[in-house]
């Protein structure tokens, strides 16, 4: 068995069900993520555009999530190199976007939270990459 190929489609699948499932529930739940997101920044610069913001990380997430899973595939079945790779920045790229507004809504545990996450992308990138 490649242990080094099971262990980037777990990182992959990983990622896949994280932002699949919070970019879905921004989609089905929007009004509820508006109402929360709206208290969050209420004494932020962002208190005029949650509604954007929201849609921009929903479309990036889903983004990172459906690359991650066919990356799981791509890495599994030998597709095409770069799929994998690309979700994985993905993910760091809205783990950024994450941290970026919790720091602003001066939620510091919420973005001391996304550290763990972006730890495991950035490696998980570079696994991809490299072995």
């Amino acid at each position: 068995m490649d242990y080094a190929l099971a262990l980037k489609a777990l990182i992959c699948f990983f990622f896949a069900v994280l932002f699949l499932q919070s970019g879905l529930d921004k989609v089905t739940d929007r009004r509820g993520n508006i109402e929360w997101l709206t208290g969050h920044f209420a004494n932020s610069p962002f208190k005029s555009i949650v509604g954007l913001l929201l849609f921009k990380i929903t479309l990036l997430e889903l983004a990172a999530g459906s690359c991650c899973l066919v990356g799981v595939w791509a890495v599994l079945f030998k597709g095409p190199s770069w799929i994998a790779p690309v979700g994985l920045l993905l993910c760091c790229l809205s783990l950024c976007a994450l941290f970026a507004g919790q720091r602003i809504a001066k939620d510091y545990a919420g973005a001391a939270s996304l550290s763990t996450y972006f730890g495991v992308a950035v490696l998980g990138t570079w696994m991809i990459l490299t072995l």
